[in-house]
C-alpha cells in the first residue's frame, strides 16, 4: 500500500512546486530544502496531531503496561510451544479500546481515551509484549538445557533489560531513514494505524472484528484451563482435557511419542496465520519422519526407542531452518547494502524546526546507547567471562543487524531474527570457539536487539500515519521494556523451573539454538554419523529451496515451505497435525467467503493465540507458587 493512500496525497508542480498546508511565509523559507525534508513538512501540516491531542498520558502507558505484560507472558508461552512470537499491536489496540470502553460504563467521569493515546498505548503494549522475551526461551533456555542450571535472575533480569532498551535506541536514527525519507511500508504498522482509524470511526467491521478477537480469546482461555488444569470442579464436572488423543499407530510394538492430535486452539490458530504452505510442509515433513526415517532409524538399531526420535532428527530440522535462512539473507544483498544508508555522512541532518522538536534528538540516541553498550559489556563479562572487546564488539555486530533486520521487516513484513541470531553465532564461533555459553549470550543479545528495533518500527510507522509525536511515542517504547521486564523475568523461572520441565514442552527453536551451539563448539564429531548426514542433506536442501524461491518467485506456491520442513523435523506430530488443520480451516474459509475470512481470520486466531497462552502460562505459574504457598500456611 502506497503511502499516500493512508496518510495525506502530496501533490506537486515541478521540484520548486509549494508543500499543501503550509503558510506562504513558510514556503519561501524552505525552497531550498531536499525533497524528504519537503515531505516531512508536509506531514506536519497536514497530519501531525501530536500537540492537539492527547498521547503520552498516564493512563495510556499503565493500560499499555499492562497489556504488554500479559503479552509478554502469552509470548513466552507461545516460544516455547511453537517457536514463534506472536506480534501484540494489533492484540493490544483492540483490548485497550474494549476494556476503556467497558470501564466507563461504571466510571462515568472517565472520558475517552483518544486515539493517539491508543497509539502510545500501542508502544508501549509492543515494547513489554515483544520486544522483552524475544531469546529468554532460546538462548536461555537452550543454556539451561546444556548446563541443566538456570542462569540468576540478578543476570537475566539485567540482560533483558538492557537488550531491549538498546532496540529502542537504535531504532531511532534507523525510523528517521526507514519512515521519514524512504518511507518504507512496514504493512503491519500500517494494519495497526487502519485498525485503530477502524475502531474509532465505529465502523461496523471494526466493531465485529473486536468482538471476534475478545470471544476468541475467551475461548482460548477457557480450553487452556481444560487443558493444562486440574483443578476438583473439572475432575467432578469432566472438564478435562486428555494431553493428547492418540493416532494407532506402533512400530515393533513401540508407540512413537506425541503421535496424534493435540486439543489446542492456540495451535490451531498459529497455523489459520501462517497459511497452508507452511502448514502442509510441516505435516509432509513429519510424515516422512515418522513413517519412514523413524522406522528405518529403529530397524538399524540407530535409535534404541522412539522417544529419541526428535533427538536425533533437531540436528536435520536445525540445518535446514539455519542455511535456508541465512541463504534467504545472502540473496538479498541489495536489501542489506540499502539498510547502512543510515549511515551515510549528513543522513540525519534537518535544518526544519518542526522535525528537530519532534524526532528524538542525535544526542539522546548518543547519550542513551553508549552508556547501555558499555553496561552490557561489564554484564557479559561479569555473567559469563566473556571478553570485553568480545562484548563490545556483541553489541556493535546487533547495530549493523538490526540495520537489516529493520530493511527486512520495512519491506517484507518478515523479521529473519533466527538468520540473526545464526549470523552472530557464527562470527562468535571463530572468535570465541569451544565456547557453548558465550555462543549462546552474544547470539541473545543480537537478536533481541535486532528484534526489539524492528519492532518498535511498527509502531513508529503507525504513530507517523496517525499523526502522533514519534518522541512521545520513543519515551512510551522505552517505559514499555521496563514493564516487560518485570513481567517476563518472574514468569520465566515459574512457568520452568527446570530443565526436564522446559524438556517436555519439546521446544522447537529451543532446540535450534542448543543444536547450533553444540555443533560450533565441540564440533561436529559430537553429532553422531547418521545425523550428520541429516545435517548435510538438510543444509543443502535449504540452500536450494531458498535459491529457487529467490530466483524462480513464482514456483514459491508449488515448492516446500524450508520453514515448515525445518520446523517439523524440531516440533512433535502433534504440533504439525494441528497447524494443518487450522491451515486447512483458513483456506475453505477463505474459498467460501474472501471477504469474511479477510476481516476475521487474523483477529479470531490471534484472540485463540492469546486466551490460551496466557491460561497455560499462569496454570503453570499458579502450580509452581501453590506448594510454596502451601509450606508457608503450614
Amino acid at each position: 500500500m502506497d503511502e499516500r493512500e493512508v496518510s495525506v496525497e502530496l501533490k506537486r508542480e515541478g521540484e520548486d512546486a509549494p508543500v499543501l498546508g503550509a503558510p506562504v511565509s513558510e514556503l519561501e523559507e524552505h525552497r531550498d530544502l531536499d525533497q524528504s525534508d519537503k515531505d516531512y513538512l508536509d506531514w506536519y501540516h497536514n497530519v501531525y496531531q501530536g500537540d492537539t491531542v492527547p498521547q503520552l498520558t498516564w493512563r495510556a502507558i499503565i493500560m499499555g503496561g499492562l497489556l504488554g505484560s500479559l503479552m509478554s507472558i502469552s509470548n513466552l508461552y507461545t516460544m516455547i510451544k511453537v517457536g514463534w512470537a506472536f506480534g501484540v499491536a494489533i492484540t493490544a489496540c483492540v483490548l485497550s479500546f474494549v476494556i476503556w470502553n467497558a470501564l466507563r460504563i461504571p466510571f462515568r467521569k472517565l472520558t475517552p481515551m483518544s486515539i493517539l493515546e491508543n497509539t502510545c498505548m500501542q508502544s508501549t503494549a509492543s515494547a513489554a509484549g515483544y520486544s522483552t522475551g524475544s531469546t529468554i526461551a532460546t538462548a536461555f533456555g537452550a543454556y539451561l538445557l546444556i548446563t541443566g542450571k538456570h542462569i540468576g535472575w540478578q543476570i537475566l533480569l539485567p540482560f533483558t533489560l538492557l537488550t531491549a532498551a538498546l532496540g529502542v535506541f537504535m531504532a531511532v536514527p534507523m525510523k528517521r531513514q526507514m519512515i521519514n525519507r524512504e518511507k518504507l511500508p512496514f504493512p503491519d504498522g500500517i494494519a495497526a494505524a487502519e485498525t485503530l482509524r477502524s475502531l474509532y470511526s465505529r465502523s461496523k467491521e471494526s466493531v465485529q472484528q473486536a468482538k471476534a478477537l475478545i470471544g476468541t480469546l475467551v475461548v482460548g482461555a477457557v480450553v487452556g484451563i481444560m487443558r493444562a488444569g486440574d483443578f476438583a470442579f473439572q475432575k467432578t464436572l469432566g472438564l478435562k482435557l486428555p494431553d493428547l488423543y492418540a493416532f494407532p499407530y506402533l512400530f515393533k510394538g513401540k508407540e512413537f511419542p506425541s503421535f496424534g492430535f493435540e486439543p489446542s486452539v492456540m495451535l490451531v490458530a498459529a497455523g489459520m496465520i501462517v497459511g497452508l504452505r507452511v502448514s502442509v510442509s510441516m505435516l509432509v515433513g513429519s510424515c516422512l519422519l515418522y513413517f519412514i526415517i523413524g522406522p528405518m532409524l529403529l530397524q538399524s538399531g540407530e535409535l534404541q526407542s522412539p522417544e529419541l526420535l526428535i533427538k536425533w532428527s533437531l540436528w536435520t530440522g536445525s540445518a535446514l531452518m539455519v542455511t535456508s535462512g541465512l541463504m534467504a539473507l545472502a540473496l538479498q544483498w541489495k536489501q542489506v547494502a540499502r539498510s547502512f544508508s543510515v549511515l551515510k555522512p549528513g543522513g540525519q541532518k534537518s535544518t526544519i524546526e518542526e522535525i528537530a522538536r519532534l524526532e528524538v534528538p542525535s544526542k539522546w540516541f548518543l547519550l542513551g546507547a553508549i552508556p547501555l553498550l558499555i553496561l552490557m559489556a561489564l554484564l557479559q563479562y561479569v555473567a559469563f567471562s566473556i571478553a570485553i572487546p568480545l562484548g563490545v564488539l556483541s553489541v556493535l555486530l546487533s547495530f549493523f543487524l538490526a540495520l537489516v533486520a529493520c530493511r527486512s521487516t520495512g519491506e517484507t513484513n518478515v523479521t529473519p531474527i533466527g538468520a540473526m541470531g545464526k549470523v552472530s553465532q557464527l562470527i562468535f564461533a571463530v572468535l570465541s570457539p569451544a565456547n557453548a555459553t558465550t555462543n549462546l549470550m552474544v547470539a541473545s543479545c543480537t537478536a533481541n536487539i535486532a528484534s526489539s528495533s524492528a519492532d518498535l518500527l511498527t509502531d513508529l510507522k503507525s504513530g507517523y500515519l496517525l499523526g502522533a509525536n514519534p518522541r512521545k511515542q520513543f519515551l512510551a517504547q522505552l517505559t514499555g521494556v521496563v514493564f516487560g521486564t518485570l513481567a517476563i523475568v518472574p514468569a520465566w523461572y515459574l512457568m520452568i523451573p527446570d530443565a526436564k520441565t522446559l524438556d517436555a514442552f519439546h521446544p522447537p527453536s529451543t532446540y535450534v539454538y542448543k543444536a547450533v551451539a553444540e555443533a560450533l563448539s565441540h564440533g561436529i564429531s559430537y553429532v553422531p554419523l547418521t545425523a550428520r548426514w541429516g545435517m548435510l542433506i538438510g543444509g543443502v536442501l535449504g540452500i536450494i529451496l531458498a535459491s529457487l524461491e529467490h530466483f524462480y518467485p513464482k514456483t514459491r506456491k508449488y515448492l516446500p515451505s524450508p520453514m515448515g520442513l525445518g520446523l517439523s523435523w524440531v516440533m512433535v506430530f502433534s504440533n504439525s497435525v494441528a497447524f494443518f488443520i487450522g491451515a486447512v480451516i483458513s483456506a475453505i474459509w477463505l474459498k467460501v467467503n474472501k471477504k469474511s475470512g479477510e476481516q476475521f481470520i487474523i483477529p479470531a486466531a490471534s484472540g485463540a493465540i492469546a486466551g490460551e497462552s496466557l491460561a497455560c502460562a499462569f496454570i503453570a505459574m499458579f502450580q509452581a507458587v501453590g506448594p510454596l504457598l502451601r509450606a508457608l500456611v503450614h
